[in-house]
């Protein structure tokens, strides 16, 4: 509620309570006065107390409404738009995520950030991990988080299956170590989610002979909700077995963490109270380091603060060596079956690709809250408390979820397994507020915040992110109409479907009012800065494409022709869902079938986005091609004297098609809305075969060469990124579109076929080289070089690598 309308309501509440409804006095008191009546002492007594109590209870009344009007007003202004839940079931409500399947997905590696971890999909989890002293120019790191900047040779899941099983190798400069976990049900007699176990196997690397080094591994569990843990009673005499640390939970009952061997092995362990895990590194060091002023030794300090909820173990052996930490629950007492459980939980199951392990591992849980940028005020608000079960696009860098990764990320998970991909997008839905938005970047909880600087943390809700969730969910409508599921599972997708389509719709609805731009199915990306001197093209981050090169002054007149082409996606597919489900009296199917229409009308794009000259299409608005950055000398406000790059426009910005070709001129080519036998269709195939232009031996590059913009710099600290770097999504959809046109029938076919051909080998090769020369999957790949770029251990969408291998292309 507005200033003004609170205001007005005041005034009504006073204008109430003094006007005609006010109390009036009984006739015997008005009446007095000389030669008047006078009434007795003892009624003048009784009329008073009736008079006082009217009065009181005249107060009451007056001060309950004021009362229940203030806190209503406080409510709504505490409980903003933007900040309320959409008001419909959840999905994740459904009884398909309940049961079985939520206990199988209980206990995983759901902690993406650390180079191993362990936790609960639960708020205030258990939380298991792994910490190790690296050595770096000749002095100990402590290695926890994945960093860019540790160097590791190479790390990675080389199998995992996503619910029970999963294996990596973590390659030092003179060792490996090798980590598997793998999930239990056993008997039937542990906790909620079953047990699990985490091996670590130490090698040496390149070292023969007795030039044997000392590893030092630190394992730790931590109880998130600050419950006491009790320190095992052998946990410094080692012996081959050792029950490590103990506890009890609602969720497991009692639970136990042990440590088995068969190596010679030194343990010391410390305890500490904490609320936080994030900072655990720094304490860990902390302690080594006095320990080692004391005593001279790389050790913990063999202590616990009272009552603590963590406990760190230091195991420290020579090389090679091999443990296992099982972890047991459900315990009555002494079970006289815990041992057979431990031995049974070193046992391995299935086997998977790199690539597909590394996307599977990926997978985490947060739960936290989202900080949001309001439309008014100078204060950023929290969303509700929340859980976002999600995969991630990078291990070290982006160890959290983006929105419109994740729709790439489930044309690989789905074919895995679909109901993971259910769970995945039923949480993603579930954040959906009252008005239809999602906020494009998950940050939640303390560990993922740690990640994030503060400048990137806060969300707008006037800012979008490709709905690319509509692209798995095509797929799965698809499976439903081609028979691809038998008749459970078509049950529990139509089930999904049902519960979902009302959020989508909502979805769909916010875009198609919230980014519409003036003309008729025109959109575009709001969320540019017009008032920014620095960037040489400011950014349009809630493209997901960043500092792709738009329009050079930002205004209302843009049209992007990617998020037409991602409406077009999302108008169609919610056409199919509404004829799916029989929807057509409570969603309006022709409105969708009539969006979609509209935007795959070819003559209409053509008029607002093709160029005959270049033979491609663009993006609309207020544009010159005469921007460039200088070098310009400011005082700063310490009077301090600096140099700074500023924009320096040359020429008046006029309205105008954007002539910067690159992934997003192949839009519309992407969506297939060109027909087979258009000269148009031609044209793009000259364009993305040109090696003076897109093409290059290890895939399409992002931007044109010939652009004003290729791999020019955007600040003085941006770097080029979407201007010239080679990106496996756009890749992999502009070749899912070179498949289709060389398979139906029109004059081109052979020509995209040959082209289709030769680009889906060059990609192929160059990450399978790169892979085997760097042991890593990367972000992007160089224009030039073809080398790997950007964040290493990027099995996000770079992971559509497989999908490229087996030759299977999403439904767009």
């Amino acid at each position: 509620m507005t200033g003004a309308s609170r205001r007005s309501a005041h005034g009504r509440i006073k204008s109430s309570s003094s006007g005609g409804d006010s109390l009036r006095y009984p006739p015997s008191i008005r009446r007095g006065g000389k030669g008047k009546e006078l009434v007795s002492i003892g009624a003048f007594k009784s009329n008073l107390k009736i008079l006082v109590a009217l009065m009181l209870l005249g107060i009451a009344v007056i001060y309950f409404v004021i009362n229940r009007i203030v806190v209503s007003h406080e409510s709504q202004r505490q409980t903003p738009r933007v900040i309320t839940p959409f008001p419909a079931p959840k999905l994740m409500d459904l009884s398909m995520f309940q049961g079985e399947h939520k206990e199988s997905l209980y206990w995983g590696t759901y902690r993406p950030h650390v180079y191993f971890g362990v936790r609960a999909r639960t708020p205030q989890s258990l939380v298991a991990g792994l910490m190790w002293l690296g050595v770096k120019d000749e002095m100990y790191v402590m290695r926890h988080f994945c960093e860019n900047s540790d160097d590791l040779s190479s790390f990675g899941w080389r199998e995992h299956n996503g619910r029970d099983f999963g294996r990596q190798e973590l390659v030092e400069n003179d060792m490996i170590l090798e980590t598997s976990f793998v999930k239990s049900k056993g008997d039937g007699s542990s906790g909620y989610g079953g047990d699990w176990s985490v091996r670590i196997d130490v090698k040496n690397k390149g070292l023969s002979g007795d030039a044997k080094r000392s590893a030092h591994l630190f394992f730790y569990l931590a109880d998130e909700g600050g419950s006491v843990l009790n320190l095992g009673r052998d946990a410094l005499d080692f012996q081959g077995s050792s029950l490590l640390v103990s506890g009890s939970r609602e969720d497991v009952g009692d639970w136990q963490i042990h440590l088995r061997s068969e190596n010679q092995l030194e343990t010391h362990y410390s305890g500490f109270k904490t609320p936080h895990v994030y900072n655990l590194s720094d304490l860990v060091q902390r302690n080594l380091a006095l320990q080692a002023r004391k005593f001279g030794r790389l050790q913990l300090s063999d202590t616990s603060e009272d009552s603590s909820n963590i406990y760190v173990f230091q195991i420290s052996g020579k090389l090679p060596f091999t443990i296992d930490i099982p972890f047991v629950s459900g315990i009555r007492g002494e079970s006289s079956n815990v041992e057979k459980r431990l031995t049974n939980l070193t046992e391995t199951v299935r086997v998977g690709k790199t690539a597909m392990a590394n996307m599977i591992g990926g997978i985490g849980y947060f739960y936290g809250q989202s900080k949001i940028y309001p439309e008014s005020g100078d204060n950023h608000l929290l969303y509700w408390p929340a859980e976002l079960y999600t995969a991630v696009p990078s291990r070290p860098f982006f160890p959290r979820g983006f929105l419109w990764d994740e729709g790439f990320h489930q044309l690989l998970i789905w074919r895995w397994d679909f109901r993971m991909t259910l769970d995945i997008v039923g949480h993603w839905l579930d954040l959906l507020n009252i008005d239809g938005w999602i906020p494009r970047e998950q940050i939640l909880g303390a560990e993922a915040l740690s990640k994030v600087p503060e400048e990137f943390v806060v969300q707008y809700p006037s800012n979008g992110n490709p709905p690319t969730l509509f692209l798995v969910i095509r797929e799965l409508i698809d499976g439903i109409k081609t028979e691809k599921f038998i008749a459970s599972e078509k049950d529990e997708i139509l089930s999904f479907l049902e519960r979902a389509s009302v959020r989508l719709d909502a979805w769909f609805q916010w875009f198609n009012t919230s980014q519409t731009g003036k003309e008729r199915g025109s959109y575009f990306w709001h969320g540019r800065d017009n008032t920014t001197t620095r960037e040489l093209n400011p950014k349009t981050l809630s493209s997901g494409l960043d500092d792709y090169p738009r329009a050079s002054h930002p205004s209302e007149d843009e049209r992007h022709v990617d998020l037409r082409c991602w409406m077009y996606l999302a108008a169609d597919c919610m056409h199919s869902i509404t004829e799916l489900l029989g929807k057509e009296d409570k969603f309006s199917k022709e409105d969708y079938n009539s969006t979609a229409t509209l935007l795959s009308n070819f003559d209409l794009l053509n008029q607002m986005h093709y160029d005959k000259d270049h033979g491609a299409y663009f993006d609309f608005g207020n544009h010159t091609e005469k921007v460039k950055l200088v070098w310009k000398e400011v005082i700063s406000e310490n009077g301090h004297l600096s140099r700074q790059l500023v924009r320096k426009t040359s020429g008046k910005p006029k309205l105008r098609l954007v002539p910067q070709v690159g992934y997003v001129s192949f839009f519309p080519f992407m969506s297939r809305i060109i027909p087979a036998e258009s000269p148009i269709l031609e044209k793009q195939l000259d364009l993305i075969s040109s090696r003076s232009i897109l093409w290059s031996d290890y895939g399409l590059v992002s931007l044109a060469k010939t652009s004003s913009m290729y791999m020019k710099r955007n600040t003085e600290h941006d770097a080029p990124y979407w201007r010239g770097p080679i990106w496996m999504n756009m890749n992999y959809m502009i070749l899912s579109s070179l498949h289709h046109y060389s398979t139906v029938d029109g004059p081109y076919s052979d020509k995209a076929r040959a082209i289709y051909k030769e680009l889906r080998s060059n990609l192929i090769r160059n990450v399978v080289r790169n892979y085997y020369e760097t042991g890593y999957i990367w972000e992007q790949y160089d224009q030039d070089k073809g080398t790997g770029k950007g964040t290493r251990l990027f099995t996000g969408w770079s992971a559509l690598t497989l999908l490229i291998m087996s030759e299977e292309y999403p439904i767009f």
